[in-house]
């Protein structure tokens, strides 16, 4: 069994933490552009204290 690998950047998130939030929660009601996205999934994640080195 080969070991597991570190992953890209050493980032891992764990959105267990994030129980009971819903899409609207973290993106809102308006459509937005990829870009805008990985901003707010961000923004989340930090926010939240999920992302871990």
């Amino acid at each position: 069994m080969a070991a597991a690998r570190k992953p890209f950047g050493g980032y891992t998130i764990n959105f267990g933490k994030a129980k009971e939030v819903t899409l609207g929660e973290v993106f809102g009601t308006t459509a937005i552009t990829p870009s805008d996205m990985t901003k707010k999934i961000w923004a989340f994640v930090k926010k939240k204290g999920l992302a871990s080195q």
